[in-house]
């Protein structure tokens, strides 16, 4: 039998999985990393992405994150993680939604935020024609 790993994704609301693999691939900020039983120690922040399993040669569970923490031991890896959902219940009506959700705010926050230029832009103005005025 192969040397295990125990895997641990924990999110705000609950334990999504705790079991024995013999991979884990995660989205580290320094790029993918690959742990193997008996990794050196290692404690680093997650970028939004996707977890992967390998349970066995033939099975790989995958994992969706919102980013988080990744902390290694030798025989366990702990995955922290606001919002993290198992990919058989993702849902891609609701991802997209979710989507055209995120979209339209920021549009809406770019409007504002032009906005906000222009009205700085004509108040400068204004003050410079006044100065001038006076």
């Amino acid at each position: 039998m192969a040397d295990k790993i125990r895997l641990e994704i924990v999110s705000a609301e609950e334990e999504l999985f705790s079991e024995d693999v013999e991979m884990v691939y995660a989205p580290a900020e320094m790029g993918e990393v690959g742990v193997s039983p008996k990794h050196t120690p290692l404690i680093t922040k997650l970028k939004p992405g996707d977890v992967r399993a390998q349970i066995s040669k033939d099975e790989m569970k995958t994992f969706y994150v919102s980013g988080g923490i990744l902390e290694i031991q030798p025989n366990e890896v702990t995955i922290l993680s606001d919002t993290a959902i198992r990919e058989d219940d993702l849902d891609e009506e609701r991802a997209l939604e979710a989507e055209r959700q995120a979209k339209e705010a920021m549009k809406i926050v770019l409007v504002r935020l032009t906005l906000q230029k222009l009205k700085q832009n004509y108040y400068k103005q204004l003050h410079n024609y006044v100065l001038l005025k006076s």
